[in-house]
């Protein structure tokens, strides 16, 4: 069964309100459309990778009922250090735990996504790993980079592509994954799947 490939005027849905995600989309000029999906995201996981997985299936299914005969992506990133999964801050106190956490240490970031096509199967889903070293933090950096509010909505309690960027001495892996949406894999997904027939689109 042959569909209609993404382009501007059968823009890929991107089962996400992140602004990180959105931007990564914009930048490499793939055209998409927002829908945000709230689902509940609660529950004790003892295989990481397999919930982003499934958290990124379960994204990518509410969006395309509301959004039928579209591409349809739905991505889910969370951060895991020695097993613990660390989500995003409720308070001050939360992202200064987690920051001392983080201090020193290397840590994983993992990705799911899925892919839905037009007629409504799951068509593709996968998961990506970055590992990404944290230098040494001091209380009083930790303090001060709390103070300008970054940390909020963010897994981990830090954002690589903002000034949290100061804190990271390595990664080893996808830059984009860690950012939120591993964009090679997913450009490559669907190119195998027929959503586009070249990359970069003709602009």
């Amino acid at each position: 069964m042959s569909f209609l490939i993404i382009s501007k005027k059968n823009p890929l849905v991107l089962a996400s309100a992140s602004p990180r995600r959105k931007r990564l989309l914009k930048e490499i000029c793939l055209p998409f459309r927002s829908l945000a999906c709230d689902i509940n995201e609660q529950g004790t996981w003892e295989d990481p990778p397999g919930m982003t997985r499934f958290l990124a299936e379960k994204k990518a299914i509410t969006a395309y009922s509301r959004a039928t005969n579209k591409w349809v992506l739905g991505a889910d990133t969370i951060v895991v250090l020695r097993g613990r999964i660390l989500g995003k801050p409720l308070d001050h106190e939360e992202a200064r735990s987690m920051l001392r956490l983080l201090s020193g240490k290397e840590h994983e970031v993992i990705t799911g996504f899925s892919i839905i096509n037009p007629a409504g199967l799951v068509a593709h889903t996968e998961h990506v790993s970055s590992i990404v070293g944290i230098k040494e933090l001091s209380d009083r950096e930790i303090t001060a980079y709390i103070k300008t509010g970054e940390p909020f909505g963010k897994a981990g309690s830090y954002a690589i592509q903002g000034i949290g960027i100061f804190m990271i001495r390595a990664v080893n892996g996808s830059y984009t994954n860690v950012v939120g949406l591993p964009v090679y894999h997913v450009i490559k997904a669907l190119l195998t799947l027929g959503a586009l027939d070249f990359f970069p689109m003709e602009q």
